[in-house]
């Protein structure tokens, strides 16, 4: 039960990865086991009002939750043919993190990964950011909402957090089908908040697996948000 409107920074580091929380921060070193034991672990992330996006790779021995890596050369990792240089937290471990100006990172990228033996593998991925079209005024009845958004293909979907400051109230966090760039937020499932105050928040959302990597495989998740304020009334 949440009764502090949430920063988009901290919902990010929920919803998008849990990385701190769940993967091991320990270090070692990649020449030192097997290629095909290598996990890759990508994260792409960013949100309305920041002027950048941040690209995070890891590499873990067997598994999202294991050792992370340290790639010597001749592994590598490029980023539209960019090599990254590591970087090590006592949070994360080992990790390749480039950062961009969002405005110049729409569209297609590729990350290409070179294991110890000179073999190399690569992931594409587009990204686009979303945006809100509809203008929301300071107050908005309680009524079915509709929201015009910009940067999703016909169908898709976003994750909708609506937040209230009551104790008792259930809030909204689910994900909702957007179609022809419209969501629609029903009367009916706004029984979850009360009057006053609302924090609202959407996030696109991509997590799947990679398509070209070793035998233990990976995942490449995508994560971009914006956030608002109104006043629910009757």
């Amino acid at each position: 039960m949440n009764r502090l409107f949430l920063s988009s920074a901290f919902i990010l580091l929920i919803s998008s990865f849990l990385f701190t929380a769940c993967n091991n921060n320990e270090i070692g070193n990649g020449k030192d086991v097997n290629p095909e034991s290598i996990y890759f672990d990508y994260k792409i992330w960013g949100e309305e009002g920041n002027d950048n996006i941040t690209v995070m790779l890891q590499y873990r021995f067997a598994g999202r939750s294991g050792t992370t890596l340290l790639l010597e050369d001749p592994s590598r990792v490029e980023l539209d043919g960019e090599q990254i240089k590591v970087d090590s937290s006592a949070m994360t471990g080992a990790y390749y993190e480039m950062i961009k100006p969002v405005n110049a990172f729409t569209g297609q990228h590729t990350i290409t990964y070179s294991d110890i033996n000179g073999k190399k593998q690569t992931e594409q991925f587009s990204f686009s950011p979303i945006s809100l079209l509809t203008t929301i005024p300071n107050e908005l009845k309680r009524n079915d909402l509709v929201f015009e958004l910009s940067g999703l293909d016909s169908v898709d979907f976003v994750r909708v957090l609506m937040l209230d400051t009551a104790f008792e109230s259930k809030d909204i966090n689910g994900i909702d089908t957007v179609r022809n760039g419209k969501l629609v937020i029903k009367k009916e499932r706004l029984q979850n908040v009360v009057n006053g105050p609302i924090h609202l928040e959407l996030y696109k959302e991509t997590d799947r697996p990679v398509k070209e990597g070793t035998k233990e495989g990976g995942r490449i998740s995508i994560t971009y948000g914006l956030k608002r304020d109104f006043v629910l009334i009757d």
